[in-house]
């Protein structure tokens, strides 16, 4: 008897109303019985399922997990047992023992129980080869249901029937899938690789405040109302860029920290309203010392989580490079497709849109889609209709067949421009060819995401392990904003200038370019960072040029600019999106799949239903009243 016998009794009673998802005696399949749980008492599990090999055969153990899948030959009761590290079998055999048989015919799935036994061989036809215990079962001869559940909303599979909305809705569910197990633990192995790779190089891991001041520039903060200073608000970092060139000015000349952030934007699959990033600083550096140490920690992740090698040096392509030829400043290298100047063939051409684009500053470029001349007239104004989408006026397109050119356009292309165009799209019979003639901007946004589309729907991307990482360097460092008339970094404003392009600060700004380098991999953006300005005065030029006055540089970065004229070294970092960087890992679309509770892409937490109401008390305490 369990030494709480005397205080509680043994079994608990679990009765379920018609309202619930069961009754009893329908659910345990016995007329007037109620189903029994037990406490766990003094038992201790001696391995975990998915740990036993033919080489614990004959010993005892003590199993504790959930019930995966339940199945009766015979009279002899088959018990799939899971828990974190995999799948046992146990056997109940009404003559090995008649008790443990008779509570084994109540378990259903998703039952919490623990049972003792003795490691058998499986029966000949019987071994599992899929399972590392797929050898050996458990003949159980004492079991304890710890705890009942009724059906799950969803097969606690890897290829579940549930949707993304009821697998969040249920979340404490769906953590339980293998899959989801095992993208967890890849994750907490990136951590660890991560501290261990960096704590090698001398870096020292530092936290920054949660709870800091609001300093908007780029996306929205998270403002956090004050109690004690009424009025007044705090906010949630969307990143620690301030704090860690603080640290820099300290002469904490290594940092890292693996982070939460918090930006108030809108979602996609690869964002959410809080995420995580590896942020990283570095004194007494410029671009390559930041861009060879991320490297190196980009590789040992992926040789010690991936058995992956990339290259022991990435490619490096400049931002107007990148848009030059793949209309994207973070390009997919796993397949061509690249963006062709027409110059010649639209200058020798008589097809008023290619002329009248040139004759108004604009420009024509085009895609080869390689072997794709057999697309049906259907499939290519899909394609159209595609391009129009991202802002482009149209599609003009042209088969290379075995014949010459062709297409209504043709007509207008004579001989010598129909020559030039074969030459400049590098064309041969098969070949499918696609223009696009509008503004650069235009062109490259509607030909950059044409590329992807073609590549998605030919399958030019092979499956599995093709890793393509590139530094995309050399961004503009500023931009205009049209609505707010008035320039805006394109990073944030910390971000140094090319030393050579300092002086265009005062006579051409839009021309100068930032110590910028975002980390692309396989398309996706994976990390970014930058060397800082690390100058006082040129700090208060950019301010400047942002349309921020003295007072206003003050009032929001007073502490910055301060601790600047202190002796700051010069410095530079970057961060990972580590939600993103293991989900590449992973080979998961969406960063929800490998964040344990993730907001939906509307930012709601459909688990516990947050965001919610406040409690007026609360809002009265805070100073806050709401306006309907």
């Amino acid at each position: 008897m369990d030494f709480l016998d005397d205080i509680l009794p043994r079994s608990y009673y679990f009765l379920f109303t018609a309202n619930e998802f069961f009754k009893a005696s329908t659910y345990t399949g016995h007329t007037n019985m109620a189903l029994q749980t037990d406490l766990l008492g003094d038992w201790e599990r001696s391995h975990h399922c998915g740990e036993l090999t033919s080489s614990a055969i004959e010993k005892k153990v003590l199993l504790m997990g959930w019930v995966a899948k339940r199945r009766d030959h015979g009279g002899v009761i088959f018990i799939d047992l899971r828990d974190r590290y995999g799948l046992t079998q146990l056997v109940f055999n009404p003559q090995h023992n008649a008790e443990a048989h008779r509570i084994a015919d109540l378990l259903r799935s998703e039952f919490v129980i623990a049972a003792k036994g003795v490691v058998e061989s499986r029966p000949e036809g019987m071994i599992n080869n899929r399972l590392p215990t797929g050898e050996i079962e458990v003949n159980c001869d004492t079991i304890r249901i710890l705890n009942a559940s009724p059906t799950p909303p969803f097969t606690i599979e890897d290829t579940t029937d549930a949707g993304e909305e009821i697998r969040l809705r249920y979340r404490f569910l769906d953590l339980r899938r293998p899959q989801m197990q095992r993208n967890l633990h890849l994750r907490h192995k990136a951590y660890q690789v991560t501290r261990n790779c960096l704590d090698i190089e001398n870096f020292i891991e530092i936290e920054t405040p949660f709870l800091t001041k609001s300093t908007p520039e780029g996306a929205r903060d998270y403002l956090v109302p004050s109690r004690v200073h009424e009025g007044k608000f705090f906010a949630l970092p969307q990143s620690p860029q301030t704090y860690k060139q603080l640290l820099m000015v300290a002469g904490y000349d290594r940092y890292f920290q693996i982070v939460k952030c918090f930006r108030d934007e809108d979602l996609r699959a690869d964002r959410q309203p809080e995420f995580t990033q590896i942020d990283i600083e570095m004194s007494f550096v410029n671009e390559d010392c930041v861009m060879k140490m991320a490297e190196e920690l980009t590789r040992s992740l992926f040789l010690k989580l991936r058995d992956v090698e990339l290259p022991t040096q990435f490619l490096r392509l400049t931002h107007a490079e990148a848009m030059d030829r793949f209309g994207s400043d973070k390009p997919d290298l796993r397949f061509d497709l690249e963006l062709k100047h027409v110059k010649l063939a639209a200058a020798a051409c008589e097809f008023k849109v290619f002329k009248g684009t040139l004759d108004n500053g604009g420009e024509v470029k085009g895609i080869n889609a390689k072997s794709c001349n057999n697309l049906s007239r259907s499939q290519i104004d899909e394609l159209i209709a595609f391009t129009q989408e991202t802002g482009a006026k149209g599609l003009s397109w042209i088969k290379h067949t075995d014949n010459g050119l062709e297409s209504s356009i043709v007509k207008f292309f004579p001989e010598v421009a129909q020559q030039h165009l074969i030459n400049e799209m590098d064309s041969e019979p098969g070949d499918l060819l696609l223009f696009v003639a509008d503004k650069p901007d235009i062109v490259a946004k509607s030909l950059g995401a044409l590329r992807l589309e073609i590549a998605k729907r030919t399958k030019l991307i092979a499956k599995g392990n093709q890793w393509e990482p590139l530094w995309i360097t050399e961004f503009p460092l500023l931009e205009e904003d049209e609505e707010e008339n008035r320039m805006v970094a394109i990073h944030h404003p910390f971000t140094a200038p090319l030393e050579s392009d300092i002086d265009l600060l005062t006579t051409e700004p839009l021309k100068a370019k930032a110590r910028a380098y975002d980390l692309v991999l396989n398309g996706n953006e994976i990390a970014g960072g930058s060397i800082r300005i690390s100058q006082q005065d040129l700090q208060r030029k950019v301010f400047e040029l942002l349309s921020l006055s003295p007072e206003e540089s003050q009032t929001k970065f007073g502490f910055l600019l301060d601790a600047l004229e202190y002796g700051a070294p010069p410095h530079g970092g970057i961060a990972f999106g580590f939600d993103r960087l293991v989900a590449l890992l992973a080979e998961e679309e969406s960063i929800r799949e490998v964040i344990a509770f993730p907001k939906t892409n509307k930012a709601v937490g459909l688990m516990e239903n947050s965001p919610s109401d406040a409690e007026k008390k609360q809002l009265r305490e805070l100073g806050i009243s709401i306006l309907n």
